[in-house]
């Protein structure tokens, strides 16, 4: 949906795209705005307060913006890279606990049905367990071993809250699905497949997995296989995708878009090459905001909180300040592609201030 802005409703969106990365609450709502055609952002707002999108660790351990219906089909299939990503980072100080037992107590504290900060979760098993520390018991509660939603207000638009974790049942109102009875061929992790294959494909499996987290999905590809199309990329890798799936001519122009933190566009690929330049890579990870131009990053964003003053008018504000969406590029800009990024970072200007201001500045190469 980056070619062409598309006319669909918010919920839907959210579907197609697998969801969106959200970490930063915020983020979601520009990635939208890139994507559809008059997106409000209160639609999205409402869809989270109204429990038809969630925000949930899911896909590499992050915090992803789900659709409901996703997050109950989707977070078996991901418990163990869950379990084992958050083992990861803390397997020392996990060494002695029993994670099974550890979700069993998670649960006890949860079924008053209160909402909990990591914190409180942790502190609330931490006598039966002393020895890890309230970060690495709390990650694993709410990011590993059980199913976990942040509830709002966090995440909707233009506000600022801490987090507070429900189990993903207690918010919907049912439990998880299970897992199907394992036959080798991965029914949920086809579904994966097809589903990021419809956003995001043409793709290898090396990009299923750097998008997902898990490890590749093979009997999922393999049990696929007579339903999918398959390419050669220039470094001779095989690429999937599905038979009716677009693929465009590729002297289609693109045009400028602007992307926000840790968008999948960029993160849910192995060979991010297609997007971004190999000296340019850092900046997927380090939550750069990224300009397309022609469908490539070159430039990044952000905004620059304003002093009170528009002096372009003349008005002298006094309540409110006048933000400005600064772009600086990372290759030299022809005067057409300056005018071209200026023009939509004005509309972008708008939209995240509400109307109140339409300021950008497109600066040098640095």
């Amino acid at each position: 949906m980056l070619l062409e802005r598309a006319e669909l409703p918010p919920l839907d969106a959210v579907s197609h795209l697998c969801g969106l990365q959200a970490q930063e609450p915020q983020e979601p709502f520009t990635g939208l705005w890139s994507r559809l055609r008059g997106f409000q952002p209160d639609a999205l707002s409402d869809l989270l307060t109204g429990r038809q999108v969630v925000r949930t660790h899911l896909m590499r351990r992050t915090v992803h913006l789900v659709t409901a219906a996703d997050v109950l089909a989707w977070r078996a299939r991901h418990n163990a890279m869950l379990r084992q990503r958050v083992l990861g980072v803390y397997r020392r100080e996990l060494a002695g606990v029993d994670l099974d037992e550890l979700a069993v107590a998670g649960r006890e504290v949860l079924a008053d049905g209160e909402p909990r900060s990591m914190a409180q979760l942790a502190r609330a098993v931490a006598d039966r367990w002393p020895e890890p520390g309230t970060r690495p018991l709390g990650e694993m509660l709410v990011a590993g071993v059980l199913p976990m939603v942040q509830l709002p207000p966090r995440g909707v638009w233009r506000q600022k809250a801490g987090v507070r974790n429900a189990l993903v049942s207690s918010w919907l109102g049912r439990e998880i699905d299970p897992l199907p009875t394992e036959d080798g061929s991965d029914p949920v992790g086809q579904e994966l497949v097809r589903r990021y294959l419809a956003a995001y494909g043409p793709a290898a499996t090396a990009d299923v997995r750097a998008w997902s987290g898990l490890a590749g999905l093979p009997g999922a590809v393999a049990a696929l296989r007579g339903e999918l199309v398959t390419f050669r990329d220039e470094r001779g890798r095989e690429l999937l995708d599905l038979p009716d799936a677009p693929r465009p001519d590729p002297e289609t122009p693109a045009p400028v878009r602007f992307l926000p933190a840790f968008d999948n566009a960029i993160l849910g690929y192995d060979d991010r090459t297609r997007i971004i330049d190999d000296t340019d890579r850092g900046l997927s990870v380090a939550g750069a905001r990224v300009v397309l131009l022609d469908g490539r990053v070159a430039a990044t964003w952000d905004v620059e909180p304003g002093t009170g003053t528009d002096s372009g008018m003349g008005i002298k504000k006094t309540e409110e300040t006048l933000d400005t969406v600064v772009v600086t590029p990372l290759r030299a800009f022809s005067r057409s592609e300056r005018a071209e990024v200026a023009e939509e970072g004005e509309q972008l200007a708008v939209f995240l201030s509400d109307g109140e201001s339409a300021r950008v500045r497109v600066g040098r190469e640095v």
